[in-house]
């Protein structure tokens, strides 16, 4: 019996092995780290219509993957291939754009929903996912990163629009009143467009007729590079969003980057010639260290292929230089010269207005296109045409006119929530005719007024070699004062101490009187007591005498009394009786003792 148990037991043995054998081989599939297994099943039920991936029991490409491990599978009703997960690093952002699910409603581009079709409006964060390719379609950008200086105006792409002038409320189409301050943020490209724009002090520069500059604040340097690098790279998108604004704007006179870069340049040249000509110095704001540009044709390219704004190519531009504008200020003086004006204008943006100032003007290359450029050259005439050519020349006329516009610009963008700080006149240049006769009438009146200077510096200077000898003079007299007034002081006061002196011995010595006197007092007070107190208790013990003489009658009784009070108080008495017999024999034990009296 146990024989055939065992005979049966072997090809049951062999099968197992067989079995293991085959899913070990042919069934086992492996999936490594960061991958996951795509499985198509061959069998099951047919998918419904519209639909790509398949559920559990359906046929076709399965809808979840497989993650990390070890799995087994038929190989015969299904396929699979192992692909790379998608895996979004730190300081990325995940756009998904789903190809299967309900279609979204007309005029939306973005699903609400994982369920729906299309691009996601929630974006992923750094991680690893497993989202089947044959379904979805995920592309990677850089986060959004903000850097200090900065604020970021965010502009949702979706939803219903909002109205005229009021800012997108949630679920609208438009630019949104909350900006979003220095930092990192996962943002959906596709959903909100973020514009980085400065806020602080900025500055436009007008240089005679040769264009306009926008200098910006220096950025602060970043330790970390990866988020100096995000950083970078969100300011290179804003970049090339404005040299996309430049070009559309070319025949308005705005430059391209380029060609502002070389008008900084030939600006820098140019500056020392101003100074010399007496125009003030121009207030140079830091501006971004090695600004980052693009290769805008690489661009175009990379935003056709991925649907992405994400910049791959940068290039260092000239620094201090936003973007430029073909624009100067000039106007007739009140007697009918050209005078033309180098002029820089501070003004500043701050973060809570620059949402409104974006959302109704744009970027800062359109503020200062459409309205602080125009007020400056407006301003600059309307004010400037009140005075004459000379005025320019001369230190007080320009500062008043400077003052002036100043005041009147503030006014103006005030109102539009642009804070001008100052609006300074750099370089005036004027017709050469009437510029030599006013330098040459200039020069011979600086001449006066030094040949005058020079005459009033000798007369000071003779007044005050005078003052100093007077002042020497006093000196001498006021060390002899001093020496005088030490002396007496001294002298006087050797008197004071020794009168001082012989006061204290007399006052001493009168003390030691007083002393004496009290002295003798008490000794002759102490004398006469002791004598009065000797006398009293003589008199009483003469008194006793008296009376105990007169208690005896007897002289010879007090005799008596007194011998036996001055006895010794230890002296013993025996009273010896004498009976029969002899003295001798009588004497050895017959005996009584008197006690002595007692004094008292």
């Amino acid at each position: 019996m146990i024989r055939r148990l065992q005979m049966a037991a072997i090809p049951v043995c062999g099968a197992a092995v067989v079995l293991g054998v085959f899913l070990w081989t042919c069934c086992r599939v492996y999936v490594p780290e960061g991958h996951m297994a795509i499985v198509t099943s061959k069998t099951g039920r047919e998918l419904p219509p519209g639909a790509i991936l398949a559920e559990a029991g359906e046929k076709g490409v399965q809808r979840i993957p497989l993650a990390e491990g070890r799995h087994f599978l038929n190989p015969i009703n299904n396929e699979w291939r192992i692909v790379k997960a998608q895996i979004v690093r730190v300081g990325q952002v995940a756009v998904v754009t789903s190809k299967t699910g309900r279609e979204l409603p007309p005029g939306e581009i973005l699903a609400a929903d994982e369920l729906s079709k299309g691009v996601w409006k929630n974006v992923l964060g750094p991680g690893t996912y497993r989202l089947n390719p044959e379904g979805y379609d995920v592309q990677t950008m850089d986060a959004i990163s903000i850097p200090i200086g900065y604020v970021g105006v965010v502009t949702s792409q979706a939803g219903r629009p909002a109205k005229q002038g009021a800012f997108a409320g949630p679920g609208e189409k438009g630019v949104m009143e909350k900006v979003l301050q220095p930092g990192l943020y996962y943002v959906n490209a596709r959903a909100y467009q973020i514009d980085v724009v400065e806020v602080g002090m900025n500055q436009v520069s007008i240089v005679g007729k040769s264009g306009t500059v926008v200098l910006t604040k220096g950025q602060l340097v970043n330790v970390n590079g990866a988020l100096k690098e995000l950083q970078e790279n969100t300011l290179a998108r804003q970049v090339e969003r404005r040299d996309d604004y430049v070009r559309s704007n070319r025949d308005s006179g705005i430059l391209s980057q380029r060609e502002a870069s070389s008008l900084n340049m030939a600006q820098k040249q140019a500056q020392p010639a101003s100074k010399a000509d007496g125009g003030r110095p121009s207030k140079t704001m830091s501006a971004p260290g090695k600004r980052l540009g693009q290769d805008a044709e690489m661009m175009r390219e990379m935003q056709k292929r991925k649907q992405v704004p994400q910049p791959q190519v940068k290039a260092p531009v000239a620094d201090n230089v936003a973007f430029g504008m073909n624009q100067f200020v000039q106007f007739p003086s009140s007697d009918g010269f050209s005078i033309l004006l180098d002029m820089t204008v501070e003004f500043e943006l701050l973060p809570e207005n620059i949402s409104r100032i974006f959302m109704l003007y744009g970027d800062l290359p359109a503020v200062v296109s459409k309205i602080i450029l125009p007020q400056i050259l407006s301003v600059s005439r309307m004010k400037g045409s009140d005075y004459k050519a000379r005025d320019f020349i001369d230190g007080g006329g320009r500062e008043k006119f400077q003052q002036e516009m100043t005041a009147e610009l503030v006014r103006i963008l005030g109102e539009k929530h642009i804070l001008v700080r100052n609006a300074i006149v750099r370089h005036v240049e004027v017709p050469s005719d009437i510029l030599e006769p006013i330098q040459q009438a200039s020069v011979a009146k600086e001449q006066d007024l030094t040949n005058k200077t020079q005459r009033e510096t000798a007369k000071k200077q003779a007044e005050l070699n005078t003052e100093m000898a007077m002042v020497e003079q006093l000196k001498k007299e006021t060390e002899q004062k001093t020496l005088k007034i030490t002396a007496t002081t001294a002298a006087e006061m050797k008197k004071d101490v020794a009168v001082i002196e012989a006061q204290a011995k007399l006052d001493v010595a009168k003390l030691d009187l007083e002393r004496a006197a009290v002295e003798a007092k008490i000794i002759r007070t102490r004398g006469e007591a002791e004598v009065k107190a000797k006398f009293a208790v003589e008199n009483e013990k003469a008194l006793g005498e008296q009376r105990r003489a007169k208690v005896f009658k007897d002289s010879a009784t007090l005799a008596d009394l007194v011998f036996a009070e001055s006895m010794a108080s230890n002296l013993e008495i025996r009273v010896i009786h004498a009976g029969e017999g002899t003295l001798w024999t009588d004497l050895r034990g017959a005996s009584m003792t008197i006690p002595a009296p007692t004094r008292k």
